[in-house]
């Protein structure tokens, strides 16, 4: 939806889908350090960045460790605040050792065409309404997952990894995109998000988790809205003021 309007890089990160791993890190920023190496390579320094869940902090990271190249800012569902408390530092290890994504990849198919199914894998804690994801959005949050050689490291790193000290130094223009019925990341960490960057915040509604597989069409509206407005505010022409 989105390249339909912009030039779009999806990169799979360190040790996820097709990417090799990365050695230990203590935090997500050998991750932003990645991503930002492939956007050069790829001619598009300087770049808008959006980041969901734990690539929502790996965007924080970039925007913090790059800010002449980082334009602007989008937190959808991000890790960062939840992420750090003992519970989900329990849930995270839990998931790097059993690898559900790895283990139902090949079942892909069966899962988009089963109702029973979809609740299963999905249920609410992933998604508000598992009937409402797409056969393609399905296929998309299993397939890779299957490729996956290296989450451990990355969830060691993330509940590592707490941004909020830091974030009054973000300077990009930011949006705070959330799914109203996120049990994973709660909708109060948006909020937190919102207060400490001074951005403003877009709820979707009947929407969880995974918002941009659920609702994919109120999300590009969300985020092209966004650019067009930061777009907008670049080429407005800047006035000085002059002392006394």
């Amino acid at each position: 939806l989105l390249a339909s309007r912009f030039r779009v890089l999806v990169p799979d990160l360190p040790g996820h889908g097709g990417s090799s791993p990365l050695p230990a890190a203590p935090n997500m920023d050998a991750y932003a350090d990645r991503v930002r190496d492939v956007a050069e390579l790829e001619g598009m320094l300087p770049l808008a960045v959006v980041g969901h869940s734990m690539g929502g902090l790996v965007a924080l990271r970039l925007a913090l460790r790059r800010p002449g190249e980082v334009t602007a800012l989008v937190l959808a569902a991000s890790a960062g605040i939840e992420s750090v408390t003992r519970r989900a530092e329990f849930w995270i290890a839990l998931a790097g050792l059993v690898r559900p994504g790895r283990l139902l990849s090949p079942y892909r198919l069966a899962i988009a065409r089963s109702p029973l199914l979809r609740r299963l894998v999905f249920g609410s804690y992933q998604v508000a309404d598992p009937a409402a994801l797409s056969e393609r959005a399905i296929d998309g949050l299993l397939a890779s997952s299957g490729h996956h050689t290296d989450v451990v490291s990355a969830g060691k790193a993330l509940v590592r990894d707490d941004p909020r000290v830091e974030l009054e130094a973000v300077r990009c223009p930011t949006l705070v995109l959330w799914g109203a019925r996120d049990l994973q990341v709660p909708v109060a960490d948006a909020f937190e998000y919102a207060r400490r960057l001074r951005a403003p915040v877009r709820v979707i509604t009947d929407c969880g988790h995974l918002l941009v597989a659920e609702r994919p069409d109120a999300c590009a509206h969300a985020i092209a809205e966004f650019l067009d407005r930061v777009e907008e505010l670049d080429e407005l022409p800047v006035e000085a003021e002059l002392p006394g």
